[in-house]
């Protein structure tokens, strides 16, 4: 008995209807791409391993699917790795190749690679799967697709306004209205880690203070505590749990806290100039709210850090982020090359959206036009009104084979076809065809030389 088919954990097939959605999302964010002055490129599924490896810290590292060499693989290993099960000194030798694990960091190699045929400021867009051994869980898979757009080559804060601004269009272009976009600096938190006497445990620091809307203060203090960051460091920091208000009283509150240190006051400058910009703008689909304790990729985020949050009531983790990166391409050799960048995430994006049942329900529909077919001669007749359908831009199509006349019109319900036409032996004598109204029940019957006007009804 054959072995029932599986995919991998953390890998999906995508129905008909589920890849319709998808791409509805999709052309929505490459559209305001576009608007935006992006252009597209695509870099390799896989990438060499030293690419790859040691750009996402210990954790990110372990997450990458590593693919093992072609043939013996074993051959060029070393011995005394292999015997003693040494994976991190083995690993290199069997596997030169990795898939990527996101595509921040394959941009910044093909920058690198392709820097003397690009003109800067480089604005691209970027909308390809990537993969992550993670543990799969709602809203979280192995495969998934990020949309990212990037600008290298430009510094300041007008680029991250931008971006704000593309966020909130993508959004409501998408009809995904209350989003929360979170703003932070990374000179902002490291700034506070100076002024309490943490600058030497800045990423225990602030990998606890992100916890502080999951966990509460106590367990935060905690967590810090534990990390060896002192009482009376967590005592300065007592301002950070209490922060509340617009994100313009945030950073006057943060200015008497942060007065000793310039990297931290320069943070906040350059954030108190993003929120007047946004302000003068204007927002049509998401809330800007400055977040301190927001704390993104801090292994090579070093400005601005965004992170989008799901309307309220919606049970899901960020749909989006992204932020200010110095010097990315210097992990290459391309040093003073300033970045920043925003991601979409598609796959929570899609989970949210059909949460809230903001799919167009005209995506399920595949066909405007389906042709019975009832022989030969009746089908030749259908196919030229089907021809001449597509040809104006109608998505029409005839049955196959002469099937029962049952059978097609259920084929054609089950597919949620709005207009079933018929020509049968009597239509072919008479020159016409009848056109059946799937929903509303009625019929009309037009001249095959006269197809144009049907087309008109569908295309008003």
């Amino acid at each position: 008995m054959a072995q029932k088919p599986s995919i991998p954990k953390g890998t999906r097939d995508f129905s008909p209807a589920e890849v319709a959605r998808r791409n509805f999302i999709i052309e929505r964010i490459r559209r305001q791409f576009e608007l935006f002055g992006f252009q597209p490129i695509e870099t390799p599924a896989m990438e060499n391993y030293d690419t790859l490896m040691g750009k996402y810290g210990e954790e990110g590292d372990r997450l990458i699917f590593k693919i093992l060499n072609s043939g013996d693989f074993l051959s060029k290993a070393d011995l005394s790795a292999l015997q003693q099960a040494d994976a991190q000194a083995l690993t290199p030798q069997i596997s030169e190749k990795a898939l990527r694990y996101d595509l921040t960091v394959p941009f910044a190699r093909y920058v690198v690679m392709h820097q003397n045929e690009l003109e800067f400021p480089f604005k691209r867009y970027q909308i390809q799967p990537v993969w992550r051994a993670d543990r799969p869980q709602r809203g979280r898979f192995r495969e998934f697709y990020q949309c990212d757009a990037d600008v290298v080559g430009a510094r300041g804060t007008v680029q991250e306004a931008e971006f704000i601004q593309l966020y909130d269009r993508a959004f409501a272009d998408l009809g995904l209205q209350g989003v929360t976009l979170k703003l932070n600096h990374r000179k902002v938190l490291s700034g506070i880690a100076e002024v309490i006497g943490a600058a030497d445990r800045l990423v225990d620091f602030t990998v606890a203070l992100d916890k502080l809307d999951k966990i509460g203060r106590d367990k935060v203090e905690a967590e810090m505590e534990g990390k060896g960051i002192s009482r009376e460091a967590i005592a300065k920091a007592a301002p950070l749990f209490e922060l509340k208000g617009t994100a313009s009283q945030k950073i006057e509150a943060l200015r008497g806290l942060l007065s000793g240190s310039a990297q931290g006051m320069e943070g906040l400058d350059e954030l108190e100039t993003l929120v007047a910009r946004t302000a003068a703008l204007g927002l049509k689909a998401a809330t800007l709210e400055l977040d301190i304790t927001l704390a993104r990729g801090l292994n090579y985020y070093t400005g601005a850090i965004f992170e989008v949050a799901a309307p309220e009531g919606v049970n899901m983790g960020s749909i989006g982020g992204g932020g200010r990166y110095d010097d990315l391409t210097g992990i290459f050799g391309l040093q003073d090359m300033s970045g920043v960048g925003i991601s979409f995430g598609l796959d929570r994006i899609y989970l949210v959206m059909e949460q809230l049942g903001l799919f167009p329900q005209t995506l399920d529909r595949a066909l405007d036009v389906f042709c019975v077919n009832f022989g030969q001669q009746e089908a030749d007749a259908a196919q030229q009104l089907v021809l001449n359908l597509r040809n104006r831009g109608i998505r029409a199509d005839l049955y196959p084979t002469a099937a029962k006349v049952g059978k097609q019109f259920k084929y054609a319900d089950r597919r949620a076809v709005p207009y079933v036409v018929l020509i049968g032996e009597e239509e072919l004598a008479s020159g016409t065809f009848t056109v059946r109204d799937m929903q509303g029940g009625t019929q009309d019957t037009y001249s095959l030389n006269a197809w144009e006007q049907f087309a008109d009804r569908l295309q008003p």
